[in-house]
């Protein structure tokens, strides 16, 4: 069995039909100035219900390429923006 990646990022963009748009936080270590500091990285996710709206927070996990930007997909939905 492999391994799949899992993300956890918040719903920035609806794109399209079944697409949202996700930002994941990271923090790392300053190599010059020890200070924490945050980085961003945005990934497109697959939506099949069409459920997600801007602001939930979400778990995605990696699945086969759905198009030229697609590589996750939606598996839970941590707290919604309405909850």
């Amino acid at each position: 069995m492999t391994h799949k990646r899992e993300i956890q990022g918040i719903v920035v963009t609806k794109a399209g039909e079944k697409t949202a748009t996700i930002v994941v936080e990271r923090r790392v270590m300053h190599p010059r100035y020890h200070k924490t500091v945050k980085r961003f990285k945005k990934y497109m996710i697959h939506d099949e219900n069409n459920q997600l709206n801007i602001g939930d927070e979400v778990i995605a996990i990696e699945c086969r390429p759905l198009s030229k930007s697609k590589s996750f997909r939606l598996k839970t939905l941590v707290r919604g923006v309405n909850a």
